[in-house]
């Protein structure tokens, strides 16, 4: 019991701090808004495919990650109040806090910037529930990995260029996954021709969840 309340004390702290900068609602939005420009100018009258469509949007969501979930850990170190974060609560707290504040962002992000790709670029989704499916699977296996890779880089003086570097290797069999589910859900594919890609979806979340958390206490000590 007291876990779950240190865990929710350490989301609550991170989402405050969110509601006070708006970093990465505001840093995000003009990404998307800026890539969605640059895709209406390039294909102009243009009818853009399902995997051009599948693809853009995986590439929006994974650098939308890049520059909204970055400050996980990095604002810790950088106004000083990690290590009074290793004295207040536990790593398991710590962890959990923000993969769960991460998960929620990402999810919001990645809703926000599909809206606004569909309202800018005529696309149709054939199969909407895949498609949910797919987003919001992907959205909870970027956060997870891109929570732990954020800890990791805290302590480093290049944190902008490792993070993507880092987690692009990391996020590779998601990404596949992802596109591919994306692809077949805005042709209209059924749930069998999908479930191998959502199992395997899911079960990255699960793999990197646990390994993220069996490895925190080292990495958060360190």
């Amino acid at each position: 019991m007291v876990v779950l309340q240190q865990i929710f004390a350490v989301f609550l702290k991170d989402l405050k701090s969110e509601l006070r900068t708006r970093y990465a609602l505001t840093a995000v939005f003009l990404f998307v808004l800026t890539t969605i420009s640059i895709v209406l100018f390039a294909t102009r009258d243009e009818q853009l495919t399902q995997g051009m469509a599948a693809g853009i949007l995986w590439i929006i969501m994974f650098f939308s990650a890049m520059t909204g979930l970055s400050k996980s850990f990095v604002s810790e170190e950088e106004r000083g109040t990690s290590f009074l974060l290793q004295l207040t609560t536990t790593s398991t707290a710590v962890y959990f806090g923000k993969l769960l504040f991460n998960c929620i962002l990402n999810v919001l992000l990645n809703t926000v910037a599909i809206l606004l790709f569909f309202f800018f670029i005529d696309v149709r989704v054939n199969s909407p529930l895949l498609f949910s499916l797919a987003i919001l699977l992907g959205s909870l296996g970027i956060a997870c990995s891109v929570t732990v890779i954020s800890a990791i880089i805290a302590k480093a003086n290049t944190k902008g260029a490792l993070l993507p570097v880092l987690s692009f290797p990391l996020l590779l069999p998601l990404l596949i996954s992802g596109i591919e589910t994306t692809f077949l859900s805005l042709s209209g594919a059924k749930f069998s021709d999908v479930r191998g890609d959502f199992q395997m979806m899911g079960s990255y979340c699960v793999v990197v969840t646990t390994a993220s958390y069996l490895l925190f206490d080292f990495i958060w000590q360190e």
